[in-house]
């Protein structure tokens, strides 16, 4: 009981010192670590819009009519909430996977370095686990957005008489930055993985997770204050509402 405890304690201060160490590199050349993470999470976000844009025109539009704030009725703060609150949570995920890829790469090979027999084979299979979970998290996210979002892009291009390539580059101004903030964990993620630098990914996901927060406020404001104005203009299609 008490080694184990030792052990976890051990665990525990060799995660928090190559995080503080990690803190301290970065603060030096921010940029050249900023620049690898948002480059790939652009990029990942271009994918994923590419992908909605072909998912859009499989399926079949709904013909419940849309709802959108700002274009069928009026916009207020109170439209913000489900889209943060969307956003969380696909954040959450994210965030969540990047701490497992710390566990997995930095902190379980040390935890089972200090045991023998089952308890040190339950900690290898268990970082393994995590890095399966990580991967099995990024596929789940992108499929599932791009099907959420496929149906939302049909439906509204359909009944606001614009096409799908005139939908995607309406919403660019809010998706591109939106989609790149979501995507930073995973990105930081597989850098580090593919560089073998998981003792850094704790850090990584603090840093993600502080970047994207504020820059989901920003795309969740324009999504509902400037998206609507967009639409109108580029479907010709006319709502009135009271003021």
């Amino acid at each position: 009981m008490l080694l184990g405890m030792s052990a976890n304690q051990h665990v525990f201060s060799h995660g928090m010192r190559d995080t503080r160490a990690t803190l301290e590199s970065w603060s030096e050349r921010p940029w050249r670590v900023l620049r690898a993470w948002l480059a790939l999470s652009l990029a990942i976000a271009l994918a994923l819009l590419t992908a909605t844009w072909a998912v859009a025109g499989l399926l079949t539009p709904d013909l419940t009519p849309v709802h959108i704030a700002g274009l069928t009725y009026p916009s207020g703060p109170g439209d913000l909430l489900p889209i943060l609150w969307r956003n969380s949570l696909v954040l959450a995920l994210h965030g969540t996977a990047c701490v497992a890829g710390f566990i997995a790469g930095a902190s379980m090979p040390i935890a089972a370095a200090q045991r023998t027999g089952l308890s040190r084979w339950i900690h290898v299979k268990a970082g393994e686990f995590a890095i399966l979970f990580v991967c099995a998290v990024t596929l789940f996210s992108l499929s599932t957005q791009a099907l959420y979002l496929g149906f939302q892009g049909s439906t509204i291009a359909y009944q606001l008489h614009i096409s799908r390539f005139e939908l995607i580059l309406s919403v660019l101004p809010h998706a591109l930055p939106e989609l790149t903030a979501l995507f930073l964990p995973l990105a930081a993620w597989l850098i580090a993985s593919r560089r073998g630098e998981w003792n850094q990914l704790l850090a990584a996901t603090c840093i993600t997770v502080a970047l994207a927060i504020p820059t989901l406020v920003i795309a969740a404001t324009i999504e509902v204050y400037v998206w609507p104005h967009i639409l109108r203009e580029l479907s010709g299609v006319t709502y009135s509402y009271p003021t």
